[in-house]
């Protein structure tokens, strides 16, 4: 069974870092793109950074130059450094990935429980 397990997040002032993380295990063959997704309270979900298999990155404009997506294709892991925090930052942040496992032969969109991130003055 695929499983996404993030670690990494925290309570931090406004101007500091965390940096996030995420593993995918469960007979896992190839992970296309991986990314980190984040929910706002009481607002959507939306799309934070992504990454591809080749290392070609997307973000949120709203992240641009303070957060800096990387992977570890050895180990199935994506991260998620964030700087310069700030107080709308928070939000529940997902992992997601794209991948093709021994359970489901396609690649197929998979999620993390999501970790708390939350910024104060």
């Amino acid at each position: 069974q695929v499983q996404l397990v993030e670690s990494g997040g925290g309570l931090v002032q406004a101007g500091g870092s965390l940096r996030l993380s995420c593993v995918a295990s469960g007979g896992i063959f190839s992970i296309k793109a991986m990314g980190w997704y984040r929910q706002p309270p009481g607002k959507q979900r939306e799309l934070v950074a992504a990454i591809t298999s080749g290392g070609s990155t997307n973000y949120a404009d709203s992240v641009k130059g303070r957060f800096t997506i990387s992977r570890d294709n050895a180990k199935n892991t994506v991260y998620l450094q964030m700087n310069s925090l700030k107080l709308e930052d928070t939000a529940i942040y997902y992992c997601h990935a794209n991948l093709y496992a021994s359970t489901r032969p396609e690649y197929y969109d998979y999620w993390g429980q999501g970790t708390q991130v939350a910024v104060s003055s």
